[in-house]
């Protein structure tokens, strides 16, 4: 009997030492930011991009990421990914949206609900590469982005002088968006003391890429972060671009950078540290992940091996 007992002691403790384990990590996942990844149609490769984004992000064991693609382009003939959640995702359940779409315009309910909940700061949103260049006839998408892939007649263009001063090119002024030839480029950082920049070096390399040139829009409440020049023997401006900005749409919180074409431009780890610190900076207002150590100096590119 007693033998009895003592053992069911044990596999009681036993018990309850696995179920605090269990409430510890379901507590650890509760206070993580919930992450809504929209893919489904793009220009560039969201079948490969998306994968690397969420582990990315996740790795960090600061989010949980759920990816909700959209009904896929008419002429897509390969099938949908599978594990994705339903299209369009109830935003009441995220904390941040993640762009990687560019394509068909989404249900009206559902730019609403966006539109909405930013605006009131019950959500953030987060912009990579391509997805600046969609819905160019949604009037509070081009607000909420500030600045993306439209022509020069489309609205005003932000760009740095030789002394880091910005300057507003009005529209139908300079050339519209456009990119050259891909290569690795030098990032300027513009603002060291945002909690996204903070502590990274004041110029890095970041890996093979397209830089964007030439972004139109409103441009309203845009705070640059970093620039790059875009050398007119790449086929780029001349001038210092706008590469990682933030903006306010109401309340809300919006992380934007053009970087990011493919997944050896995203292997960067320039670019995963800007991705992940702006993603948590969108959502809370701070950042908590520290630089790598091995995060790219002025004259190198660091990028994560290629698997």
């Amino acid at each position: 009997m007693r033998q009895l007992t003592i053992t069911a002691l044990v596999g009681c403790a036993t018990w309850i030492g696995l179920s605090s384990w269990a409430v510890a990590a379901e507590d650890k996942k509760a206070d993580n930011i919930r992450v809504v990844l929209i893919d489904g149609q793009n220009n560039h490769d969201w079948r490969s991009t998306t994968p690397f984004l969420k582990k990315e992000l996740e790795e960090t064991s600061r989010f949980t990421v759920d990816v909700s693609t959209a009904p896929l382009n008419k002429n897509d003939k390969k099938p949908a990914p599978e594990g994705s959640i339903a299209f369009p995702p109830d935003l009441n359940k995220y904390d941040v949206v993640l762009s990687n779409y560019n394509g068909d315009p989404w249900p009206e309910e559902f730019r609403k609900a966006l539109e909405s909940s930013l605006k009131d700061g019950k959500i953030a949103l987060v912009i990579v590469h391509a997805a600046n260049n969609s819905f160019t006839n949604w009037a509070e998408y081009n607000l909420m982005i500030g600045m993306g892939w439209r022509d020069n007649k489309f609205g005003d263009r932000l760009i740095l002088d030789a002394d880091g001063k910005e300057k507003r090119v009005p529209k139908g002024e300079g050339p519209g968006a456009g990119h050259g030839a891909g290569h690795a480029f030098q990032i300027t950082v513009r603002d060291a003391d945002h909690p996204v920049t903070k502590g990274m070096p004041h110029e890095w390399m970041h890996a093979k890429d397209e830089l964007y040139h030439g972004m139109r829009g409103p441009a309203e409440h845009v705070h640059l972060l970093a620039t790059a020049f875009s050398d007119k023997a790449k086929g780029g401006t001349g001038e210092h671009e706008p590469m990682i900005w933030t903006l306010d749409y109401g309340k809300g919180r919006v992380f934007h950078t053009p970087m990011g074409h493919d997944v050896e431009a995203m292997r960067c780890i320039g670019f995963i540290a800007t991705l992940q610190r702006g993603a948590e900076w969108a959502a809370t207002g701070k950042v908590t992940l520290p630089l790598p150590k091995d995060f790219p100096t002025a004259e190198k590119t660091s990028a994560i091996p290629a698997k």
